[in-house]
C-alpha cells in the first residue's frame, strides 16, 4: 500500500522504528507522471541490492492507451559510486496477469516434472502427457 500525497514537499515517510520489509514508499503526481519513492529498505532483503538509506525512484508515464514507460533511478551511496537508471514499457495485455507472490516459492514444479521425466525415461507412460499428445492410457 502506497500513500499518494499532493507533493514531494508533503510526504511523510513512517517512523524509522517501522521497517517495511520492501522499504518505505510514497507517491505523488508530477503532471500526468505517477511519482513512486521508496527509502528504508529492510537490511534482509538482500534481493533489493539497496541498503537502509538508498533510495528508489520510480516513475509511471502513460504513453498511449496500450503502453506505459516506466522508469527508475537508484541512488544508493553506501552501495555505489553514483545513481544508475533503467526504463522500460509495460504494455498491455488482453492475458490474465499473475501476481508474483502466487508462484513465488513454488518448489513443487520442479520435482512434479522431474518425476515425470524419471518415469518416461523408465518408459512408462505418464497419463497427462500421453492424453496431451494422443497417445491414450
Amino acid at each position: 500500500i502506497i500513500p499518494i500525497f499532493k507533493s514531494k514537499a508533503d510526504v511523510k515517510y513512517r517512523p524509522g522504528a517501522i521497517k517495511p520489509w520492501f522499504g518505505d514508499s510514497v507517491g505523488w503526481y508530477e503532471g500526468d507522471t505517477l511519482v513512486v519513492e521508496t527509502t528504508n529498505v529492510n537490511p534482509a532483503q538482500i534481493q533489493a541490492l539497496i541498503s537502509p538509506t538508498g533510495k528508489l525512484t520510480e516513475r509511471f508515464s502513460r504513453w498511449s492507451e496500450d503502453q506505459i514507460l516506466y522508469e527508475f533511478t537508484v541512488n544508493d551511496p553506501t552501495f555505489y559510486t553514483q545513481p544508475w537508471k533503467g526504463e522500460m514499457a509495460f504494455n498491455a495485455s488482453k492475458e490474465p496477469s499473475y501476481e508474483y507472490a502466487c508462484h513465488e516459492g513454488n518448489y513443487a514444479m520442479e520435482g512434479i516434472l522431474a518425476g515425470a521425466r524419471k518415469q518416461e525415461r523408465e518408459g512408462k507412460v505418464v497419463k497427462a502427457n500421453a492424453a496431451e499428445e494422443g497417445r491414450g492410457n
